[in-house]
Formats: structure tokens, C-alpha cells, sequence
């Protein structure tokens, strides 16, 4: 009897990516076979579900029927998310085995009961909530995904992301050290932090992200460290400091802002005020002129006047941010804010999305500009579709390069030119 096969839809952030990649891991050490495309071939479908906004949950909503309709006979798995929520009950009947966030792991030791004659669906929820498992990602060969965090205690009134994955729990910094050396052995050169809340990392032993921070720049094989999202109220001045002195973790901030108003953040539960925000961004940029700083904003929450977010695009210009993510407020069921009054109608939340996603590509032509004939260290990952390579320099700045197949994976001394028009800065290397 041939090995069963599998394949992994993975929908979300680079949390899930990190999750799927070590599940891929441990299924293929289990003799499983993985499939690299959506084959009608396939034994097992494992879907790894997305719930931050209510376009993400139906994207996976779509998939399992998908995926259910093209092949019967397949088998069906749901975790993430979206599973972890009771919303996730639309589709229970369309899948095989379910599990939320903190059992993926588990789902390893279930799959081949799935095969049996007598099989029922089934949905594994039964570990303790302060349980972590490790996971990392090495997918993209030049870089990996090192999950270190999981779970949020903030219950900001938007967002189910608490509720899905649990309170705040963390890795132990020696565990983290090993799996940052083990992805080091295999010629990973950039090592990206990820959790869902990385500035509330906290062990056992009360250590906190600076220690961690302090402990991954001494392993010697490891190039680079790049930090992904970071509250503005948990990126300390210690951590700033610590940035603009080391060789290793780069020089980009990923802080979210969700609004420029007060009364809003007040609303969204975010602890911190705008004036915070602003304080964070220009001690970044007095320390490290060249770091990019990248903010995320959500657009239309409930009450926000065309005034209010009139304000957030005029305190957004004012500051020397990089570039912004931005999200149209999406009703999550069983929020705070689903409940709350004034909601703000679609079509003025693409409204302000796109106005503030022009504000966003002026922020990053202004930045690139910044750094045309600057030189900086940047990895180079992969070919490009018109055979160009492509990669990002220590701020984040993607760039283009003339295609050298032996320069892939390798950190290279570039100077930087001209933006295109897709946003991408060529750029040419520099002998050192």
C-alpha cells in the first residue's frame, strides 16, 4: 500500500506559514508523502484557516467547499483560526477532523484513524491553555519564520485573534537559541521573530524580549535577525537602543497604529495613546535616520467620522513613517465592537483604504528616495519572473539586481538606485 499524501493550504500570516512548515515536518518523518500542488491525487487536504477579518474566514469557507466538491474522496482537516472559533461550526459537517490552534501539532497521531471503515468526524480541543509548541519555517531557503510567542492577552474590542489562540504564553530563550542555530546550520541567512503579540514574550523565568534579543545575536552562524510586529507600548527604548548598535537585528519596525485618534484608540481597547505612537517613531528615526518603520491602520471602526479619520491621514503625513498596512474595519461576531453603534458604511471604508494606501506609496517613494546612492547589505533571494534577482536590504527595501544564479542566498554590498514603477529599487552590487 502506497504512503498516504498529503497537501497544506495555508491562509494568514507568517505565524500560520512557521505552523504549517514544522506540520509538513513532522508528517513527512510519519511516512507521509507531501504534495507541493492541488492534485486530485491527494489523500489529505489540511486547510490551516485564517479568522482576523471576515474576508479571511471566508476565503476559507470557500476553500473547504472547494476542496470538498473537486474531491470526495479526499480527507479533510480545518485547523487555525478559524477553527478555534464557534463560528467554525458552518462547515464542521464539511470536514473529516478539526482542531483549533494550540492541538495542530496533535493532529499527527489522528490522521490515520481517518482511514478506517468506522471513522467519525471528530474535533480535538482538549490541551491546557497555556500549552506552547515550536515552530519555524524554512521554506523560502534565504530566510525562516521562528514562531517565539503565541496567544494575546489584549482583547482589543475588533479583534478575535485572542479568543482563537489563547492568552499569551512564550518559548523558552534556550529553546529559541537551539531552533535559531539548527536554522542556521542550513544556510538560512535571515531568521524573522513571529507571534501573535512577540513584544509581550515572556518566560517562565521572567526574561523578556531584549534577553532573547541579546541571546540570538551571539550565535555565530546567524546573519541576520529581523523583529516583525511590535505594540508601540511593549517596543521599549532598551530595544531601540539594542537595534541601532547591532550588526545583526536589522534596522525595520513593524508597529501598529490602528488609528490617529484617540477616542478611537480608546474605543479599539489599544493601550497605548497617539502621542506614544509619534514618541516611538521619532526616537527610532533620531537613533537609526535610516530604519523603516511600517504601521498598520484599520479604517472605518465604528464611529470613525469622515473628521476623525480626516485626523489619522493628517497625524499619519506628519510623521517620518515608511509605509502603512492598511485594513477596511472588519464585524467580527462576538467582539465589543460588533455590538457598538455608528457603524461606518463600505463604500467609505474602501474610500478611506485607498486614500490612505496612496498616502502609503508617497510615505515609500519618499523613503527609497532617501536612500538612492546610499549602500547597504542586502540578501538576495530569488530570480525573478524577467530574470532579474530580487531581494531586501537590511531597512527593507526590495531591490533588483542582474540575474547571477551564485549570488542567491548570499548577502551582498549593494547601492541603491532608482524606484519602478512596481515599488522596486534596482540596484547594483559593490565590491568590498
Amino acid at each position: 500500500m502506497k504512503n498516504k499524501t498529503f497537501y497544506i493550504k495555508t491562509l494568514g500570516c507568517k505565524l500560520n506559514f512557521s505552523e504549517s512548515a514544522t506540520l509538513e515536518r513532522l508528517l513527512t518523518e510519519h511516512g507521509y508523502v507531501l504534495c507541493k500542488e492541488e492534485t486530485a491525487d491527494v489523500d489529505i487536504y489540511i486547510v490551516n484557516s485564517c479568522a482576523v477579518t471576515g474576508n479571511a474566514e471566508k476565503k476559507c469557507r470557500q476553500f473547504i467547499h472547494h476542496v470538498r466538491k473537486q474531491y470526495p474522496e479526499a480527507k479533510i482537516i480545518l485547523t487555525g483560526c478559524f477553527s478555534s472559533l464557534d463560528n467554525a461550526s458552518v462547515i464542521a459537517s464539511e470536514v473529516d477532523l478539526m482542531s483549533d490552534n494550540k492541538n495542530k501539532m496533535r493532529l499527527v497521531n489522528k490522521i490515520d484513524a481517518l482511514f478506517d471503515a468506522d471513522y467519525k468526524p471528530e474535533t480535538i480541543q482538549d490541551v491546557a491553555e497555556n500549552d506552547f509548541f515550536s515552530a519555524y519555517s524554512v521554506h523560502e531557503r534565504t530566510r525562516s519564520f521562528l514562531k517565539i510567542q503565541d496567544g494575546c492577552d489584549y482583547f482589543c474590542s475588533y479583534c478575535t485573534v485572542a479568543y482563537a489562540r489563547g492568552r499569551s504564553r512564550s518559548d523558552s530563550i534556550e529553546n529559541i537559541v537551539r531552533l535559531a542555530g539548527e536554522i542556521a546550520s542550513q544556510h538560512v541567512k535571515e531568521i524573522v521573530l513571529t507571534g501573535v503579540n512577540i513584544g509581550d514574550f515572556k518566560t517562565k523565568k521572567g526574561e523578556h524580549l531584549l534577553d532573547l534579543l541579546l541571546a540570538l545575536q551571539k550565535i555565530e552562524n546567524l546573519s541576520r535577525i529581523r523583529i516583525s510586529s511590535i505594540e508601540p507600548n511593549l517596543l521599549t527604548d532598551d530595544i531601540i537602543n539594542l537595534v541601532a548598535h547591532s550588526d545583526k537585528i536589522l534596522p525595520h519596525f513593524h508597529i501598529p497604529l490602528q488609528s490617529g485618534v484617540n477616542e478611537i484608540l480608546a474605543k479599539m481597547k489599544r493601550r497605548y495613546p497617539r502621542e506614544l505612537f509619534a514618541e516611538k517613531v521619532h526616537t527610532i528615526k533620531e537613533k537609526i535616520p535610516s530604519a523603516c518603520i511600517a504601521a498598520d491602520v484599520i479604517v472605518g471602526f465604528p464611529g470613525e467620522t469622515d473628521l476623525l479619520f480626516d485626523e489619522t491621514y493628517q497625524f499619519i503625513e506628519s510623521l517620518p513613517i515608511s509605509m502603512l498596512h492598511v485594513f477596511p474595519y472588519s464585524k467580527r461576531p462576538g467582539t465589543i465592537a460588533a455590538s457598538m453603534e455608528n457603524h461606518v458604511d463600505k463604500s467609505s471604508k474602501t474610500q478611506r483604504a485607498n486614500q490612505l494606501t496612496t498616502l502609503s506609496e508617497q510615505k515609500r517613494a519618499i523613503f527609497y528616495r532617501e536612500n538612492y546612492g546610499k549602500t547597504s547589505k542586502a540578501l538576495i533571494e530569488s530570480k525573478t519572473e524577467d530574470n532579474f534577482l530580487s531581494g531586501f536590504t537590511e531597512n527593507y527595501i526590495r531591490i533588483k539586481l542582474p540575474f547571477h544564479v551564485s549570488l542567491i542566498n548570499e548577502i551582498k554590498l549593494v547601492q541603491i538606485q532608482k524606484m519602478d514603477k512596481d515599488h522596486i529599487c534596482h540596484a547594483q552590487t559593490i565590491d568590498e
